[in-house]
């Protein structure tokens, strides 16, 4: 294998439980509580219940369990249909570096592979933590966006990293893995570009599935590329340029390398993570002015965040609620008119409600080079808004609430999850499921926590 494949593969198949972090652990942890919180929450939605017809028709042996409904499948169609729940209010967590993109959509996979393979909690940990770390490794280097190609590309390699060590493959054979898996899943990003459709919120879903293909055909025997990055024809020649690997946590001893589950951002609001600052500054705005006096709305930002959520024409007349949660137009109207945005803000009813039309239709949104050049060391944001009289009020923010350097609390995610079960979990099964995410490290298997997860009325839904 090339130089880039062994050195993940010597990592990957290198790493122990013990060498994680205390801080890895539990922020581990976390971003589990998180993404299952999601998971729950995205579980009725429309791209959900596709899923489950789908995965319906599949079985497996071993099988793994669906959110929700309990039934089983095989564990590519519960990794693909779980992530597609985690991932569709756009409300998991980000990873925001040279690349970026929600490393929370390989964890529904690792969760089907461990349940079937009877892994314990520490190993399941293990698996998210390095599925995470191969990810941000990657995003620390290639900035995919700009080339015009997909999150997915780190997703299905770090689902084929963290399966790979829960199927306790070699180093031979986690180099197959890895090596399949990026050949055979170089996604484009049509898939976040103009009117999004629901396969914004399925794609990296797909990717994860493909991560876990990859690890058992290795595990199978079968063989990839040999020079899957670096050969002729390879990732390097036709998609990223050359790139090395930064250190990883837990790599060297001597080095207090911080894992990138650490580094990564929880979102306090149900839409893109770039939407983040400027949400909390509509909120702090909507307490100086009142809408009806707001001449104009001027919004200053860095280049992605412009170029994600507030360039295009589709954004200032969101049709989706896949392209409302990915507009700024949108979500600051929402902010300045609401006060808040939860996860029932993108109806159709309020996307054409003519009242936020008229906010969106004043405001305008450009590239601010300064923010531009602090990021993504920060997520700068200036909003300004001129009243009809002259006045003009200024806010900014940097670190939103959710950020690495601005972190969520435990209690936080908690009451998030807790909000997210309304309707398909009771108080005592909440509260039992909260504990099982907490105490993983000391479950022998996943059967206690996939039993928390089917909810009462779920086989109805």
């Amino acid at each position: 294998m090339d130089k880039t494949t062994q050195t993940l593969a010597n990592y990957i198949t290198g790493l122990n439980y013990s060498q994680l972090s205390t801080s890895a652990v539990h922020e581990t942890k976390k971003r589990l509580l998180d993404a299952i919180a999601c998971g729950i929450g995205g579980y009725t939605s429309e791209p959900s219940k596709i899923a489950r017809t789908v995965a319906a028709n599949t079985s497996g042996t071993p099988p793994a369990r669906i959110f929700g409904t309990g039934k089983t499948t095989s564990m590519e169609m519960a990794a693909f249909t779980n992530a597609v729940m985690v991932r569709y209010l756009d409300f998991n967590d980000t990873y925001i570096s040279k690349g970026s993109g929600h490393p929370s959509d390989m964890t529904a996979a690792l969760i089907a592979v461990a349940e079937a393979q009877r892994c314990s909690g520490k190993d399941t940990l293990l698996a998210i933590a390095i599925a995470y770390e191969v990810y941000a490794a990657m995003a620390d280097q290639i900035g995919l966006r700009d080339l015009g190609w997909d999150q997915g590309v780190f997703a299905v390699l770090g689902t084929a990293a963290g399966v790979s060590k829960l199927l306790k493959l070699n180093t031979a054979q986690t180099g197959d893995a890895l090596a399949i898996a990026v050949t055979a899943n170089i996604p484009t990003r049509q898939t976040r570009s103009g009117e999004l459709a629901m396969w914004k919120g399925v794609a990296t879903a797909a990717a994860a599935r493909s991560g876990v293909t990859a690890a058992l055909l290795a595990q199978a025997g079968m063989t990839g590329p040999t020079a899957a990055f670096e050969g002729k024809d390879g990732v390097w020649d036709k998609v990223t340029g050359k790139f090395q690997l930064g250190a990883m946590g837990g790599m060297n001893a001597s080095e207090a390398v911080q894992f990138g589950i650490e580094r990564t951002n929880l979102k306090f609001f149900p839409s893109e993570y770039h939407s983040q600052a400027p949400l909390a500054i509509a909120l702090e705005l909507r307490k100086k002015v009142a809408i009806a006096d707001i001449e104009a709305i001027n919004v200053q930002t860095y280049f992605t965040a412009w170029s994600e959520i507030g360039s295009e024409p589709e954004k200032w007349h969101p049709q989706t609620r896949e392209t409302a949660d990915h507009s700024m137009p949108y979500l600051l109207s929402l902010g300045l008119v609401d006060g808040r945005v939860t996860v029932n803000s993108f109806t159709a009813e309020r996307m054409n409600d003519p009242v936020l039309k008229n906010v969106m239709s004043r405001i305008k949104i450009a590239e601010c080079k300064d923010f531009t050049s602090q990021f993504p060391g920060k997520l700068m944001t200036e909003i300004e808004v001129v009243t009809r009289d002259g006045k003009r009020i200024v806010e900014t923010a940097n670190y939103p609430k959710g950020h690495a350097k601005n972190p969520m609390t435990d209690a936080d995610v908690e009451a998030k999850f807790n909000i997210l079960c309304e309707g398909l979990m009771d108080g005592a099964q909440q509260s039992a499921l909260v504990k099982a995410v907490w105490s993983l490290d000391q479950a022998t298997d996943l059967t206690g926590l996939l039993d928390l997860l089917v909810f009462k009325n779920g086989s109805a839904a």
